[in-house]
């Protein structure tokens, strides 16, 4: 029970400080928890589908369309995965 809590904690803490444009990249999250094989593909694919879903929630937020909101969306998640 009480690594749950923790892992809930962690988690919510992660996604607040996404918002706040401050969390550590999926990559470098992958790397402090030692990830390997299918938990670290795991990870990163769901890190990255977070990401993109914030991403283009930001783009539309600032009412980007077109070749500005992919080329931000673009890089966007590209700087959140570490890529």
């Amino acid at each position: 029970m009480r690594t749950l809590v923790v892992a809930l904690v962690l988690v919510t803490g992660a996604s607040i400080a996404h918002a706040q444009g401050m969390a550590p990249s999926c990559q470098a999250q992958a790397t402090s928890k030692k990830l390997a094989g299918a938990a670290l593909k795991s990870f990163m694919t769901k890190c990255e589908k977070d990401a993109s879903a914030s991403c283009d929630k930001s783009a539309a937020d600032k009412k980007l369309a077109g070749a500005a909101k992919t080329s931000f969306a673009k890089k966007c998640v590209s700087d959140a995965v570490g890529k």
